[in-house]
């Protein structure tokens, strides 16, 4: 069975601070080993249309290997992070004020080689669509450090609301930010305002770094998350589902 970890309120008037908070050891580690279990069953499962959505890139590394970079729409065809949508549900929602729907969720994998993310809020990729405020919820399956790219925060700015929509930070939006790394080990969680910058370097390294995303809305503001994914598909498909000769690019 699953921890399912509860705030205090002196680390809910520091997330309303910062933006963002960090938990370590917030699952167990008998949780870990699941949770790296649950990781291992869904890159293996074969990718078909209508199921899991798989995303590969090419290694930043001289032999250019095709990678898994992330897998999103999980919950729905694995029981074991289905549970984790559920039990993420629990401190989230003490940091709305209310009850938390699930509005999408994904493995990024970054394994060795894999690429980085550009300064960005999390609102910019449209989310202002579905519901005015989210927050994500990260958790560390494997150790996330400087050299395999953890998340860079900036605290503190979330306060500033969304700069713009579909286009990432730019250098005049960032003039007086500063990144911080936010290493992690695995069963450690942080969860951040969906208008904190946050950033990644790509994994020159020679180790994996897999982390479990899960991104909610107010339950009063509507469930949203089959409606995100129709959207979603039209433009950003998965790698399974693309056609032929037609460009998709990632822009947040």
């Amino acid at each position: 069975m699953l921890n399912i970890p509860l705030l205090t309120p002196n680390q809910i008037e520091n997330f309303e601070h910062a933006g963002f908070l960090l938990i370590k050891g917030a699952f167990s580690p008998e949780n870990v080993k699941d949770f790296t279990s649950w990781t291992d069953e869904v890159l293996a499962m074969p990718e078909q249309t209508g199921k899991h959505w798989v995303y590969h890139e090419k290694s930043l590394k001289a032999d250019a290997a095709n990678l898994v970079s992330r897998i999103e729409n999980i919950n729905p065809f694995h029981n074991g992070f289905d549970e984790m949508t559920k039990a993420l549900r629990q401190p989230v929602g003490q940091l709305l004020g209310e009850e938390a729907v699930l509005f999408k969720e994904k493995v990024n994998f970054k394994m060795p080689g894999g690429d980085g993310f550009k300064p960005h809020q999390d609102s910019q990729a449209g989310w202002n669509t579905y519901a005015d405020f989210f927050i994500s919820v990260l958790v560390s399956i494997d150790e996330a450090t400087t050299e395999n790219g953890c998340l860079q925060i900036c605290g503190g700015h979330h306060k500033r609301g969304l700069f713009k929509s579909w286009e990432p930070l730019s250098e005049d939006d960032m003039a007086d930010m500063e990144f911080v790394d936010v290493p992690t080990e695995p069963g450690d969680m942080v969860l951040f305002d969906c208008f904190a910058p946050h950033q990644s370097k790509p994994n020159m390294s020679e180790k994996i770094r897999r982390i479990y995303y899960a991104t909610y809305n107010r339950l009063s503001a509507g469930d949203h998350q089959t409606q995100y994914y129709a959207d979603k598909y039209k433009n950003y498909p998965p790698d399974i589902d693309r056609l032929e000769g037609k460009e998709y690019v990632f822009r947040v």
